[in-house]
């Protein structure tokens, strides 16, 4: 609907913005997002296209340039011959023919009311987007450059280091701001993967520096040693005028945010390209409604993709759509749709949004725990590099046999 209408979230006008986070995790084969990677590539995914073209040094992530990644895949799409892009609110589910509801987590009232109408219920809960700083604005000489580890280049990540004492100083500080308030209406159900800062920190003092400020990894040239906790800041852009602050999703106000994150050490006069937000993320009960193909069971014509089939995070919602495009194509040639096999990242992830227990179904992050188990006792070390091997020979396996159909 964009440029017409606007999401609270979503600014740029073109398609495919990022707004939670620029990063797309890690790259590796060590974890599930990173293998969903890897079968995305393999399938040619515009998707991965894209961020391969648009990537910013993160240590072992793979991070993009947003304005760059939205305008990459804009560009691409209208290109293409075959595509029409129409601008413009939908209200109403088309009542004929193959249609792919794709509207996100931001599905605007009246769209969602049609989906309501139509579906029999559809579920929410609340996600937080991190605020972005300058980097002009930044006190370089209390900060360090480090990757976790020592992954990456070195300098992906610049860290924040805090003593016991202005750690404790902060903490305070954050639990005393102000918040923005739900409406009397709205129930806010949190997602524990986009979890606010603020609330984090309302679990116990100690959490935030076992969690997003966690300074394992991180030693600091300077001193040769941990600090007591850590606020890392990671390139927002390829140019690094722009710094994202890790984990740090929050719904605290804008002049309390303001106040708050300039107590980080080196953040005293940040200016904020970008104030944190709250926004609803709107998803369906997608085993209750969906076949495993994800075509809706009341109406096949129907395919839901993305994050409103309860699939959590970027490239597992990037997956999502490439399977509803395949299903979409092969209705519209009168063959049956279908479905990668279980073994694969995109299989395992499907096959549990669609088969997940019905009654506390929530959105799910891709990760190993959904897949199949390999037959014998293997040690856990070696567990993730055999569910990834045979992951990546099934996908090609499965590519050869619907490329044959």
């Amino acid at each position: 609907m964009k440029p017409q209408k606007f999401s609270p979230a979503h600014h740029l006008p073109g398609l495919a913005e990022l707004v939670c986070s620029n990063s797309l995790r890690g790259d590796s084969l060590d974890n599930a997002v990173g293998l969903l990677k890897e079968e995305l590539r393999r399938l040619g995914s515009l998707f991965m296209e894209a961020a391969e073209a648009t990537r910013v040094p993160a240590g072992g992530a793979l991070a993009v340039d947003r304005d760059k990644f939205s305008a990459h895949i804009t560009e691409r799409i209208a290109a293409n011959p075959l595509i029409t892009v129409s601008h413009g609110e939908i209200t109403d589910i088309p009542p004929e023919g193959i249609v792919i509801i794709a509207s996100g987590p931001l599905t605007s009232e009246p769209l969602a009311e049609s989906i309501k109408a139509l579906a029999g219920e559809y579920l929410y809960f609340y996600d937080a987007i991190a605020p972005i700083v300058t980097d002009d604005s930044l006190d370089r000489g209390k900060l360090f450059a480090a990757s976790r580890y020592g992954k990456g280049d070195g300098d992906d990540y610049l860290n924040a280091p805090f003593t016991e004492a202005e750690y404790l100083t902060f903490i305070e500080a954050l639990l005393s701001a102000e918040k923005v308030p739900a409406r009397d209406f709205e129930k806010v159900v949190h997602f524990e993967g986009c979890m606010p800062v603020e609330e984090i920190a309302a679990r116990g003092v100690d959490t935030l520096r076992f969690g997003p400020m966690k300074p394992v990894g991180l030693v600091d040239p300077r001193t040769g040693r941990e600090a007591y906790a850590v606020v890392q800041l990671r390139k927002e852009n390829r140019e690094g005028t722009l710094h994202n602050l890790v984990g740090f999703q929050t719904k605290l106000t804008w002049p309390e945010q303001k106040r708050v994150f300039r107590t980080i050490p080196g953040l005293e006069g940040a200016d904020f390209a970008r104030l944190g937000s709250m926004h609803r993320n709107t998803f369906i009960n997608a085993p209750a409604l969906l076949l495993p193909t994800c075509q809706l069971k009341s109406h096949q014509r129907i395919i839901f993709a993305g994050q409103i089939t309860g699939v959590e995070g970027y490239v597992e919602s990037a997956g999502s759509g490439f399977l509803a495009g395949v299903n979409a194509a092969k209705l519209a040639k009168g063959l049956d749709a279908i479905l990668p096999p279980p073994e694969t990242a995109l299989g395992a992830l499907v096959t549990h949004v669609t088969n997940a227990a019905v009654k506390h179904f929530q959105p799910m992050n891709v990760n190993y725990g959904l897949f199949p188990e390999i037959a014998g006792k293997i040690r856990k070390k070696e567990r993730r590099g055999m569910l990834a091997a045979r992951a990546l020979e099934e996908i090609d396996r499965w590519i050869n046999e619907v490329n044959n159909d």
